[in-house]
């Protein structure tokens, strides 16, 4: 990715947390009643690589298109749930006192605009009711325009974007998938904490937790992290990051977050209109108990507490959001639950 644009560093420390060899999972999965092999799931995911934890022991990895373990490969909108859980970080170091606070305490550039009066939990929970079109075939777009804006005056581009728009629902009543109001979340943690976002993930998380690799995130115009997308790291550090939401937040003894950050973050706290799903704090919850971040062309972290069960992929899906394979995904993670079960894992 920095050949592409420019980036930050999120560093990794010298004590690296060693991946354990479980039991490896069968070669082949009942996937919606019919079986299906690694290989040819991988093939019809276009995933570069996979991998499975249980019980923090690798259970499955598995790497394609010329990818290995060291590769990184760009997040999209998995960074949203990465971003959300430096607000629970934040708040456990005293920058942020709560999720009910006004946004505007922390960005008074959006006083007057349709943020003022809105929660950092409604933007956590994208119930902002700003009106907001996140159609990504349409160029005029607001996820289009707005990484478009550049900065003037020193001012960070997604707050002279997002201060233009206005409300038309009342905050806290309607869902909305808003990619700008996870950048604005970006600027709410760099504000509060006076770090940039890479600074305050490898500080918080990526060095004391052990990732393997450095990572790197793209910066907008402004020279800022953008907080809704683009982190580039490996398929085994995201995996990482995955085990670290299911064991917590917590690192030893030490945690990063507020107990059960987790526990609100990964359950539905907005309606989707979506059986059996829902929408936490810049996760994707299930009403079994289980979460995940997902981002397009075909990123994701699974995060099963009740199996302990980890599963992080990456890919290069043909579109964005192709329902198919995402149905198919989340039909691979139900596989994967089943094959843990029947060994008497839940």
């Amino acid at each position: 990715m920095e050949v592409l644009a420019p980036t930050h560093t999120i560093e990794a420390g010298d004590n690296i947390r060693a991946l354990e060899q479980g039991t490896p999972l069968p070669a082949t999965f009942d996937v919606d009643g019919k079986p299906m092999s690694i290989d040819d799931y991988m093939a019809a995911q276009r995933a570069a690589g996979l991998v499975i934890l249980q019980d923090g022991k690798i259970r499955l990895e598995e790497y394609r298109m010329d990818s290995d373990k060291d590769d990184r490969w760009t997040s999209f909108s998995v960074a949203k749930s990465l971003v959300s859980t430096l607000v629970g970080a934040a708040i456990k170091d005293g920058f942020i006192k709560s999720i009910d606070d006004p946004l505007t305490n922390y960005i008074p550039e959006l006083k007057g605009s349709g943020y003022d009066g809105v929660t950092v939990k409604q933007l956590l929970t994208m119930t902002s009711g700003v009106k907001w079109n996140e159609d990504y075939a349409d160029k005029n777009s607001d996820v289009a325009l707005f990484n478009l804006t550049k900065s003037k005056d020193g001012v960070d581009p997604i707050i002279l974007y997002m201060k233009t728009l206005k409300s038309e629902a009342k905050p806290g009543t309607r869902w909305q998938y808003n990619t700008g109001e996870t950048n604005l979340i970006g600027v709410l943690v760099a504000k509060a904490t006076g770090k940039t976002l890479s600074e305050y993930l490898s500080e918080k998380i990526w060095v004391p937790y052990g990732m393997e690799k450095d990572a790197v995130w793209m910066l907008n115009d402004g020279g800022k992290e953008i907080g809704g997308c683009c982190i580039s790291a490996t398929v085994r550090d995201f995996a990482l990051f995955g085990q670290f939401a299911m064991e917590g937040g917590k690192i030893g003894d030490v945690s990063v977050v507020p107990d059960s950050w987790f526990e609100q973050a990964g359950i539905k706290q907005a309606d989707i209109a979506i059986p059996g799903r829902g929408y936490g704090y810049q996760w994707w919850t299930y009403d079994d108990g289980s979460f995940a971040g997902q981002g397009i062309f075909g990123q994701g972290i699974f995060i099963d507490p009740k199996r302990k069960l980890v599963i992080a992929s990456n890919g290069n899906w043909p579109s964005a959001t192709p329902d198919d394979l995402g149905e198919q995904r989340r039909a691979f993670y139900r596989a994967v639950q089943a094959a843990i079960d029947a060994e008497g894992g839940a």
